[in-house]
């Protein structure tokens, strides 16, 4: 059977390049449309990948610049005001996944959704690093009975760049939402000032400054678990591979407390980590979900509906593959 291209816009980008050739060195049999503002920048990245076409994105253009071309999935890689990729999608009945939206920018993709909910799979995927927490928490919490509380601290190494597009969503992300969305005893809260700030410790047990951020994780994780305190803080530093003299790397500590299947306090602390930093981390998740949504796995695609990123990947798949690529889900000890 012929595969219909999958459709990467904004696939020259720092993050769509590296899902790109996750994709290509998981399906070297999938061809992939490279879509970008530089029709020629985009060329160039698909002579690099093979098996590959590079596009010019038409943003006045209801199919895209596209003409005929037949594509199987979409995903944006940089925020998409117009919606031009989500409604180039749900017009004929494509999977959709974006990376780059906001908490407070969900709207227009749900509306989107719930006015033709049977069309197509629409993943909202700005979880942080596109599953990678959500994923490493739930597997983290199997064995409490009860989870009552997550603390999530994400450390970005200071020379973990990301490329321009990370730039700008960060930009705009801390321009609009100055307040931290948090869970607390059951109620959303937006805290500022030093209701914000935090503290968590690394890996190797060094303590970092933090502050809250509005990741779409808090509501997806206390959904999943019914916990009633879920907060997630955001650092950039020194990560503790590079404090032992190697390469940056990106972590991610998460902070468990409930109760155990015998009814006993339980207390548990893990770390997932990832040796490349937070870019690959971010396509290892990205690359996975498109080849759920398209079936590249041997299973049917993934039905019409709106999904996190967690509800879409195999979790020991996705624990699988982070370990092939040198990551792990570590557990580390709690704190005193």
């Amino acid at each position: 059977m012929t595969q219909d291209a999958i459709l990467l816009m904004g696939g020259s980008g720092a993050i769509g390049l590296l899902t790109a050739q996750a994709l290509r060195a998981a399906r070297p049999e999938v061809p992939l449309l490279i879509g970008g503002r530089d029709g020629a920048k985009a060329q160039a990245t698909a002579d690099r990948l093979g098996n590959a076409e590079g596009v010019a994105i038409d943003a006045h253009a209801q199919d895209l610049g596209l003409g005929d071309r037949r594509v199987s999935a979409v995903a944006v890689f940089y925020s998409d005001a117009r919606l031009l990729g989500l409604n180039y999608a749900k017009a004929r009945g494509l999977p959709h996944l974006g990376i780059s939206s906001g908490i407070y920018e969900v709207a227009p993709e749900v509306a989107v959704h719930m006015n033709n909910p049977g069309a197509s799979a629409i993943v909202l995927g700005y979880e942080w690093l596109v599953g990678a927490t959500t994923v490493a928490t739930l597997t983290s919490a199997k064995p409490f009975a009860r989870l009552d509380s997550i603390s999530i601290g994400a450390l970005v190494d200071e020379d973990d760049g990301g490329g321009p597009a990370v730039a700008e969503d960060f930009e705009r992300l801390a321009r609009m939402m100055p307040a931290a969305l948090a869970l607390c005893d059951g109620a959303y809260v937006w805290q500022s000032g030093d209701d914000a700030r935090s503290r968590f410790h690394a890996i190797d047990g060094t303590p970092v400054e933090a502050k809250g951020f509005s990741s779409i994780d808090i509501v997806g994780l206390a959904a999943a678990t019914g916990a009633r305190n879920v907060r997630f803080d955001l650092a950039t530093g020194v990560t503790s591979s590079r404090r032992r003299g190697e390469a940056k790397s990106t972590e991610i500590i998460i902070e468990l407390e409930g109760e155990d299947r015998q009814g006993m306090p339980l207390r548990k602390r893990h770390a997932g980590f990832h040796p490349g930093g937070a870019a690959p981390l971010t396509a290892l998740g990205t690359s996975m979900i498109l080849e759920r949504l398209v079936g590249l796995d041997g299973m049917a695609p993934t039905a019409p509906g709106l999904y996190f990123p967690y509800q879409i990947l195999d979790h020991e798949r996705y624990v699988r593959r982070l370990e092939d690529a040198g990551g792990r889900i570590l557990e580390l000890e709690p704190l005193a």
